[in-house]
């Protein structure tokens, strides 16, 4: 699409000085980006042309498309956020840094970067949603044009998408982006199971068709019977959608019958159930298959009647049933309930109260302490599966897959929650821990006299919004309590590490260690380990840092007089050789590995020299090397290199994704076993959407034995990517 056919379709609906400001917003970004190419050999400009095309699809403000427009501009060019904020605006400004990775500032791992990216991007759409809508719009040009990325980049990206981006737009109701960028993921992530099951469609296709025609001819009759203009469609299942019922209901694909559902969309509500009651005169509906979205509507404000009936031949038949206005907000979710008035993106009517979420999501950016616990914490509350139940009065609530009566009693008010002494669910007394299913009816049993939540709540509740509100409590009501009993649990663990509580708890060293975990004052410390913020072992490690270096040190230097010698220690420690690396100009230095990169030969390397403990090897890229400082700092930096000759084992830690299925582990560890590689440590977990990290670390000798093995994992079956990480 080039900025012509954009403009063409933007007009249907915008006004024409709003189209002279997009066409602006455009010379500006084809003059930012011009030269730069896409890895597909394109303009790059043609990529925010196309995001800027899917918002216009949606028809979202020209605020949106300009920004869109604009959105890499300050990442990848020379332009400044002030010079958009100069040109378009502090609205547009705030747009564009909203979707602005942090690139320039140095972060431990990749992983925390990744976290703080997201961070960032959830916090700017809390306070304006258009930012996410222009990230998923962004993101599924960039799926559509994955192919012209590495294989590694590939898998990595749509492992990505269905992880975060799937879930947010499945959130929005946004299911136009959703349906796509899942059965885009699929072909890479699994690409075995996307091109079978879509065979098997195409294989089934012309069969289906005749019989779909052949419904709709006999509903369209009966519908011009009783005056309802209806438009009738057959909606074929999504791939993803159909590998997600393969797979968790362990079906075969002959066993799924609703691969091709009826959509009816009629005028009115009205309408709606009249031919639902017509649906059902022609055809018998199976029990329990009927749900009315219309009056009980879901999170993502879908509304629709779904009803599943014996069809011709006796095969069952899904039907949905929705008005004009239901079926767009089904396509474009939240973006369907905005208004534009004079410029403004303001939501109408009732939308607001739907979604509350996005406060709780700036609440959750307060309270997590780091990127990591906030992300982990939306995944919790956000991203996963949803229960929704009913208070007594028939108001409907949304809680995470798993939460029990208590995440109910925080949801609905903090001061309800901290008086809860017991629940009903339908109509019965429950324990605190009982889990909720979808459709029950919930009563939060309340008393004045409450003494107010106990410490195992926190384990209890499943929800980081009722977690956080308990330990919010804790530290109000109970601070002097929870000081008192920090105290005792940091006294506790300095003498079981047989250290004098006395000699390390002064005001000094409290003070230091609170001021690096970021509290205001030592109380609030103690009180934090009171009411189990941190743990006391947590600030013991803090407290006895410096003691642990001055005893590292120590086995390590040989003081003569006021001259310090530094010399390599008699035996080096296990897998972390001290040998095979040159410093330039300079003998008899102790070098030693960095732990955070983990170099071996066939790296580029850089040496770093340390206050008492030599010369640390860091590779070249890696994000801990000051590389960019000056003075003192710059000078600390040598040139370093690898011996010609070097016999020794290194470590390396290599990140595994894949499907996670029965064996995958074993074949994992017996293809490392084959290249006659060590192991040293391994861990593997099962993430969302059927997937396996594996964390290993291995021993190899140089490069070249590490592409091997890489080489040896990325061939064993549902592997999707085997990546070398930093610690």
């Amino acid at each position: 699409m080039g900025i012509e056919q954009l403009l063409e379709k933007a007009a249907t609906y915008l006004k024409e000085q709003d189209l002279t400001r997009i066409k602006e917003a455009y010379d500006f970004a084809e003059k930012a980006h011009a030269g730069q190419v896409r890895k597909s050999g394109e303009p790059y400009i043609l990529h925010p042309v196309a995001v800027a095309g899917i918002l216009v699809d949606m028809q979202m403000d020209v605020l949106s498309i300009i920004a869109a427009l604009l959105h890499d501009v300050v990442e990848d060019t020379t332009v400044d956020l002030k010079d958009v904020r100069a040109r378009f605006g502090e609205s547009c400004a705030m747009l564009v840094d909203g979707l602005t990775k942090l690139e320039k500032i140095r972060f431990r791992s990749k992983e925390e970067q990744q976290n703080e990216n997201y961070r960032k991007m959830f916090v700017a759409m809390a306070q304006d949603l258009r930012v996410i809508l222009i990230k998923l719009a962004d993101r599924l040009h960039n799926m559509r044009t994955l192919k012209f990325q590495s294989e590694e980049a590939q898998r990595r990206i749509a492992y990505e998408t269905l992880e975060i981006y799937c879930p947010i737009a499945h959130r929005l109701g946004i299911s136009a982006i959703k349906w796509e960028m899942e059965d885009i993921a699929l072909r890479y992530l699994n690409p075995q199971q996307y091109y079978r099951i879509a065979n098997l469609m195409k294989k089934k296709r012309a069969e289906r068709e005749q019989y779909i025609a052949s419904v709709i001819e006999r509903i369209g009759e009966k519908l011009a019977e009783m005056g309802i203009n209806g438009d009738i469609s057959g909606r074929p299942k999504h791939i993803y959608s159909i590998y997600k019922k393969m797979t968790e209901k362990n079906k075969q694909f002959n066993e799924i019958y609703d691969l091709l559902a009826i959509r009816i969309i009629v005028d009115n509500i009205k309408d709606c159930y009249a031919t639902l009651g017509i649906i059902h005169t022609l055809w018998k509906p199976m029990p329990g298959r009927f749900k009315d979205y219309i009056a009980m509507p879901k999170a993502n404000m879908y509304q629709s009647l779904h009803t599943t009936v014996i069809g011709p031949n006796g095969e069952p038949t899904e039907v949905q049933i929705r008005t004009w206005d239901m079926h767009r907000t089904s396509e474009y979710g939240v973006a369907a309930h905005w208004a534009y008035k004079e410029g403004a993106f303001v939501p109408g009517g009732s939308f607001e109260d739907k979604m509350t979420w996005f406060r709780e999501i700036l609440e959750l950016q307060h309270e997590a302490r780091d990127a990591s616990e906030f992300m982990e914490s939306l995944k919790m509350d956000f991203f996963s599966d949803r229960v929704f139940v009913f208070t007594p009065k028939g108001e409907v609530f949304d809680l995470p897959a798993g939460a029990v009566p208590l995440d109910f009693a925080y949801r609905i008010h903090t001061e309800v929650g901290n008086r809860t002494i017991g629940a009903k669910v339908n109509g019965r007394i429950v324990p605190l821990d009982h889990k909720l299913k979808t459709g029950d009816i919930v009563e939060i049993l309340t008393s004045k006299h409450s003494y107010g939540p106990s410490q195992d709540w926190i384990k209890i509740a499943q929800s980081s919004h009722a977690r956080s509100k308990i330990k919010q409590w804790f530290k109000k009501e109970k601070r002097e309590e929870n000081v008192a009993k920090g105290r005792e649990l940091l006294e506790r663990e300095l003498k079981r590490l047989g250290l004098e509580p006395s000699a390390w708890m002064t005001e000094d060293k409290l003070q230091e260690v609170a001021a690096k975990f970021t509290f205001n004052d030592i109380e609030d410390m103690m009180s934090a380990i009171g009411f189990g913020g941190i743990t006391a072992a947590q600030v013991c490690t803090r407290l006895t840092e410096k003691l642990r270096k001055e005893a590292e040190e120590a086995s390590q230097i040989e003081l003569t007089g006021e001259v310090k010698e530094v010399k390599a220690p008699a035996s080096s420690r296990k897998n972390r050789p001290t040998h095979g690396v040159k410093v330039k100009g300079v003998d008899n230095l102790l070098v030693r590995f960095s732990r955070c990169c983990n170099p071996v030969p066939g790296d580029d390397i850089i040496g770093y020299i340390t206050r008492g403990r030599g010369v640390s090897i860091h590779r070249a890229n890696c994000p801990n090397l000051p590389l960019g400082a000056e003075g003192e700092e710059a000078e600390r930096v040598i040139e370093v290199e690898w011996e010609e000759s070097v016999e020794a084992n290194y470590s390396v830690d290599i990140e595994i994704t894949g499907h996670d299925r029965r064996g995958l582990l074993n074949e994992v560890l017996q293809a490392v076993s084959e290249s006659k590689t060590n192991i040293s440590a391994v861990t593997g977990r099962s993430v969302k959407n059927k997937m396996a990290m594996i964390h290993m670390t291995i021993l190899i000798r140089n490069v070249d034995h590490l592409q091997a093995v890489v080489e040896k994992i990325k061939r064993v079956k549902d592997v999707y990517s085997v990546q070398r990480i930093m610690q």
